[in-house]
């Protein structure tokens, strides 16, 4: 891979909405990711399979400093994050989340609403196929983790219930 393919996918990336995007063909691996904390833990692994000749300087030493700044500012949240209460239901695939079976129609669910084993919570589009996510259990939604339209991986959460 190129340095010029590099910078497409990068830029391509950036005008996503996605949050993490890993690439992998034979010796070549790229990880891209928009979220600070993961960043910093992932930064030494993105920059030493390119080879030097590939990577102008800039380009390294730009992310360093957002790196640094994203390393003392992780520790701060998670001493005064309280773990939340509840399973999370995780997607299943990679496609796009909805919240509701239509843009004038209700949500499936919203935060307070009591859901029984098997009741739709989510539809994830993936290939122009829409899969229903069930509750995995009965209980009482607590927290909505996606927003309507928002591109997601496999293993996000996307709803959290108690």
């Amino acid at each position: 891979m190129n340095l010029n393919e590099i910078k497409d996918l990068m830029a391509q990336f950036d005008q996503s909405s996605l949050r993490e995007f890993s690439y992998k063909n034979g010796t070549d691996e790229l990880q891209f990711s928009k979220n600070e904390a993961r960043m910093a833990s992932e930064a030494p692994a993105q920059v030493a399979p390119v080879p030097a000749a590939v990577v102008a300087s800039p380009v390294v030493s730009a992310p360093s400093t957002p790196v640094e700044s994203a390393v003392e500012e992780a520790p701060a949240p998670a001493e005064t994050t309280v773990a939340p209460e509840g399973d999370v239901v995780e997607s299943p695939l990679v496609g796009v989340a909805y919240l509701a079976a239509g843009p004038d129609k209700p949500a499936f669910v919203t935060v307070g609403d009591s859901v029984k084993k098997g009741q739709t919570l989510v539809i994830i589009e993936a290939m122009k196929v829409m899969n229903e996510i069930p509750a995995p259990k009965d209980g009482v939604v607590t927290e909505i983790l996606v927003s309507n339209e928002e591109m997601v991986e496999f293993g996000k959460g996307l709803v959290r219930i108690k």
